[in-house]
């Protein structure tokens, strides 16, 4: 930082150390980053190696998850009490606000019963619509043709090769609550640097597969056992 007007220096062409990030500036993100994880780390959560944003924390009585995107924390766990003491470090620390139960988040919307907890994408999916002007669009029953086999064709190439690449992050995102369309997003995306009509056309086909019933996603059952079930086709 250039030295103020009107500040006197002991030397010539000294400058202003930074002291305090402040909002705005580069250095902001990254000492927010360095003091949440210090004040986690320093009330026994640990980061996960495999997503830097995760903290869990495992005790003999809970189990409880923090997960952060940007200066947002989403907490989940089996114990109240650890809810409690954590954003009350959290609160001493940095003054947060708490917005209650997670409704809405980054696309995910969540809705919670006696029954369970479900999660969809109701909004991001109709907000996809309209961007691509597919609102209007009739519902198929299939996310691809069986019989269709996507290569590398001679076919037109796809002139917006931009939006392509747009339109497959966004189903790849999609795929957290509807992961009836991986195969088909999975068989997209191969074709990102130089994608054809043909290739647009069976994306097009996914968001009239989505229109069928957009409201659609996961269920967990709050009387299911934590038990991660895995199921493969042999043929």
């Amino acid at each position: 930082m250039v030295v103020p007007q009107g500040v006197i220096t002991s030397k010539p062409n000294q400058v202003c150390k930074l002291m305090k990030s402040l909002y705005g500036l580069k250095q902001a993100s990254i000492k927010w980053y360095e003091k949440l994880t210090s004040l986690l780390l320093a009330n026994q959560y640990t980061q996960s190696q495999s997503d830097h944003s995760l903290f869990i924390k495992n005790t003999d009585t809970s189990f409880t998850v923090l997960l952060v995107y940007v200066n947002d924390v989403i907490i989940a766990g089996n114990s109240m009490l650890e809810f409690h003491n954590i954003k009350s470090i959290l609160h001493s620390a940095f003054k947060i606000k708490d917005f209650g139960q997670l409704k809405y988040f980054l696309g995910l919307e969540v809705a919670h019963s006696s029954k369970g907890i479900s999660l969809c994408q109701r909004k991001y999916y109709i907000d996809l619509l309209t961007d691509t002007g597919q609102l209007a669009s009739k519902p198929v029953s299939t996310p691809s043709e069986p019989a269709c086999k996507l290569h590398q064709d001679t076919s037109a190439p796809y002139t917006d090769v931009a939006s392509y690449k747009r339109l497959v992050v966004r189903f790849i995102y999609l795929t957290n609550t509807r992961p009836d369309i991986t195969f088909a997003t999975q068989q997209l995306s191969q074709f990102l640097s130089s994608p054809t009509e043909k290739h647009f056309n069976a994306a097009t086909k996914i968001l009239r597969y989505l229109k069928k019933c957009p409201g659609q996603g996961l269920f967990f059952p709050r009387a299911s056992s934590l038990c991660l079930s895995g199921f493969s086709d042999a043929d």
